[in-house]
């Protein structure tokens, strides 16, 4: 690639898309979990859908909330304390376009093995 043609596709891999707030593993698998259920999940389930303590996911709803990506709500049921988690409408317009970013990286991503697969195989038959 030439020094103009590299210039023209300058930040061309930034991935600008992916929020860093939404690609940390634990807050993927939340968000994913929230999105297969647009009623929300009860804390309890939320947490054994991901495999995280009680503290590790109050600490990562803590963060996806203050982005405004997720709801709590609290409420009693039968004197008993219980808390949904919901994705916010906001919440799900961002992560669909974070997901259609991961996609691009992915059909980026086997361009490039298909193209170095090519070279290898000229390279092979010389």
């Amino acid at each position: 690639m030439n020094a103009e043609s590299l210039h023209s596709h300058k930040g061309r891999y930034a991935y600008e898309r992916l929020e860093r707030v939404i690609h940390e593993k634990a807050r993927l698998g939340i968000l994913t979990s929230l999105l297969t259920r647009p009623e929300g999940l009860l804390f309890s389930e939320l947490r054994d859908l991901v495999g995280l303590t009680d503290g590790n996911l109050s600490r990562h709803l803590k963060v996806l909330q203050e982005e405004s990506l997720v709801s709590i709500q609290k409420a009693f049921v039968n004197n008993r304390p219980q808390t949904t988690c919901l994705l916010t409408e906001d919440g799900r317009e961002r992560f669909l376009n974070y997901l259609q970013a991961l996609e691009q990286v992915i059909k980026d991503a086997e361009t490039a093995t298909k193209k170095t697969t090519k070279s290898e195989s000229a390279w092979l038959a010389t």
